[in-house]
């Protein structure tokens, strides 16, 4: 029989499993305070969240609202809600107790009620009884002890749309993300052909922040949807901040199905962000070094998640496959404006994660970075 509470899987198991580390304030270290803000979705953005709160930095999110699947999908058509599903995953990372009772109980999902997740239930409730998205999502965050606020980047009902690198047009956010081929191109349109305006507080939270973290998290259908969204690519240009892009390690579901970092960022650009990203963010095992000879150049290691067998195992049956980068590709990103900063980032028991670790390692560099570039 299935268990009728399951805890809904979320990118936060990384640090469920092996613990929040200690808070690290690097407010002394940059002698100022640092503000900074997610752009994402709800599978990866928790992990970027729950890393910056864990160094003292003042931290907000921006999510995506084009989200179609599963639970969110379900109250989508049924109470034509706004999508709560990626709202409540970033709320239950700013949570200040992950281990308190109701913290876990707005993460269960109900077996014994079409499987969807309680928290989806008690936003799309809360915004009934409100009658404002904003005022649900606020009072979410007082209940869960939140350490930083939640913005969707629009409140206008939103469909995306995509098109494949091998020329098919598919409609909606769950059908996009499990492409059998990359994905070349997204949209977002507006319900009934309505215009779509950003929500102003989420552009507010972007032209404040110091650093803008864009992901990790589904490129395609978790990141860009916002950059869509009418004045958010805007505030990230009046900001006086820095952008970090956080790559992802590996595509389990088909948008950036065999797509290098290059192709990441190159898609980034494409989509709002050309002449925007400062940083970026990606996964090597090793040190990248030129190629010996010529012949080589461009050639991707087989041993780019070494030593972590299951991956393997997924990836020669179709599962995984890892975002790969080379010499001469970590060249070609630079050549566009980011510097590339390229480091170990993979959590060993789950190497499809990042680890926490790891990743704070990697912010803490970033805003060295900034502070010696005086951008901090």
């Amino acid at each position: 029989m299935k268990k009728p509470f399951n805890i809904d899987p979320s990118a936060t198991s990384a640090f469920n499993l092996r613990g929040d580390f200690e808070t690290l304030d690097v407010t002394e270290m940059l002698e100022r305070p640092v503000k900074a803000v997610v752009i994402g979705g709800g599978t990866g953005a928790p992990m970027s969240i729950r890393t910056l709160l864990s160094m003292g930095i003042d931290t907000s999110a921006v999510v995506a609202m084009a989200d179609d699947g599963g639970s969110t999908g379900l109250l989508r058509e049924k109470a034509d809600v706004t999508p709560p599903g990626d709202i409540r995953k970033c709320i239950t990372a700013f949570a200040g107790n992950p281990l308190d009772p109701f913290v876990r109980a707005f993460k269960y999902r109900l077996s014994i009620a079409d499987d969807h997740a309680l928290g989806n239930l008690i936003l799309a409730a809360l915004e009934d009884a409100c009658g404002s998205f904003p005022d649900a999502i606020s009072i979410c965050e007082t209940l869960v002890g939140a350490q930083g606020h939640v913005y969707p980047s629009t409140l206008d009902h939103v469909t995306l749309s995509a098109v494949t690198r091998d020329g098919r047009r598919l409609d909606g956010q769950a059908v996009a993300c499990h492409s059998r081929t990359a994905l070349e191109k997204v949209n977002i349109h507006g319900q009934n052909g309505c215009e779509i305006c950003a929500y102003t507080p989420a552009l507010q939270a972007i032209e404040n922040a110091d650093l803008i973290v864009l992901g990790p998290g589904s490129l395609f259908t978790s990141i860009i949807p916002n950059l869509l969204v009418p004045g958010i690519t805007d505030a990230i240009r009046r900001s006086k901040g820095s952008t970090l892009f956080v790559c992802s390690l590996a595509d389990m579901q088909g948008e950036t199905w065999g797509l290098t970092a290059y192709e990441h960022v190159a898609s980034l650009l494409d989509h709002g962000m050309g002449g925007l990203l400062d940083y970026v963010l990606v996964h090597t095992p090793r040190p990248l070094e030129p190629p010996k000879t010529q012949d080589t150049l461009g050639v991707v290691s087989s041993e780019q998640f070494e030593d972590r067998s299951n991956l393997k195992a997924k990836t020669r049956h179709g599962l995984v496959r890892p975002v790969h980068i080379t010499y001469h590709d970590m060249q070609e990103i630079q050549s566009l404006g980011p510097i590339v900063i390229a480091r170990d980032l993979a959590d060993f028991e789950h190497p499809t994660w990042h680890s926490p670790s790891a990743l704070r390692d990697a912010f803490l560099q970033v805003l060295r970075l900034m502070h010696a570039r005086k951008t901090l």
